[in-house]
């Protein structure tokens, strides 16, 4: 059996979420950066792409050294793939803070105002793509971003053809239509632009093999080739979320322990409906000392 741990996306964040974690990560992330890490996680500082951006980054990490033992796998979901990249030896954390700041203020420059994204949940992905397919236009643009679930989707697009599809989602009987707490149009084509330019950025990077099973977001399977952790990496911002797939592809490699790292308990919830078996939990509300036993278990149930 085998050990995962989660890495939430934008939408997760909450003021205050650096607050009480281990000051050597704090520490180092503000002599990286510049500037003192603990002013990013206000609720004015989270008006910033770039800010919430970082504050997942940090508080993944420094989540992940708390625990002082590797997992067999790791993801993220969408920013979540950088704190991934780093705890499975990929990608260091100083590179990793200077990328994920640059990719902040790329996503924001792109779309300031006007663009968003929103979850819809009790309607299958054919209905929704359906729904996007009545709204979408070239002045009206609105995409397909996360499928999180088998009945929990995420669009992506302008405030104006979100809301449009929200209202034919809603008298189709989807349970809830609502707008997330991400100010950018990620997980779609509007974002090709600032992707390349991040593109651009990760060829001065230096990336390493794995030493833990990365999986991709947005492939839902291992990504061992450094070239192709490069890609993942840089144009995950503008490609389909696909965390369903995901976590079921975890499933099937045999994970039995799935640990999501702060902040919160969404993507708990939605890996409850796949593991049929095995036990799924948040750092978020736990003992460190329960995590560290279960993750001792499950590894000392390897063949």
């Amino acid at each position: 059996m085998s050990s995962l741990l989660v890495f939430p996306g934008q939408g997760a964040q909450q003021p205050g979420m650096l607050h009480g974690l281990p000051r050597e990560t704090l520490i180092e992330a503000s002599e990286v950066l510049g500037e003192d890490a603990l002013l990013l996680d206000s609720a004015e500082a989270f008006k910033s792409t770039r800010a919430v951006q970082l504050c997942l980054l940090i508080a993944g990490v420094a989540a992940s050294r708390q625990l002082s033992m590797a997992p067999d796998y790791v993801a993220g979901l969408s920013i979540g793939a950088y704190p991934a990249a780093v705890v499975a030896g990929a990608l260091s954390f100083s590179d990793a803070l200077l990328l994920v700041r640059l990719r902040g203020e790329l996503m924001q420059q792109a779309y300031p105002q006007g663009y968003g994204m929103t979850a819809i949940i009790g309607l299958d992905l054919a209905t929704v793509e359906g729904l996007l397919a009545q709204v979408h236009s070239v002045d009206r643009p609105v995409y397909l971003a996360n499928i999180n679930a088998d009945n929990q989707v995420v669009i992506a697009g302008s405030d104006v053809a979100m809301e449009a599809v929200a209202q034919l989602a809603r008298s189709r009987g989807a349970g809830m239509a609502k707008r997330l707490a991400v100010s950018v149009p990620s997980h779609c084509p509007l974002l090709d632009a600032p992707a390349k330019t991040l593109a651009e950025a990760f060829a001065y990077v230096q990336l390493k093999t794995p030493t833990l099973g990365y999986l991709s977001g947005s492939r839902a399977r291992p990504v061992i080739n450094i070239d192709a952790l490069r890609d993942d990496l840089a144009f995950n911002m503008c490609r389909v979320v696909d965390w369903r797939g995901t976590v079921q592809s975890a499933y099937e490699r045999g994970v039995r322990l799935q640990i999501e790292l702060p902040p919160g308990a969404v993507l708990t919830g939605l890996a409850r409906r796949v593991f049929e078996q095995g036990t799924v939990i948040a750092f978020d509300g736990a003992r460190l000392d329960t995590l560290q036993a279960l993750l001792r278990e499950e590894g000392s149930r390897q063949p």
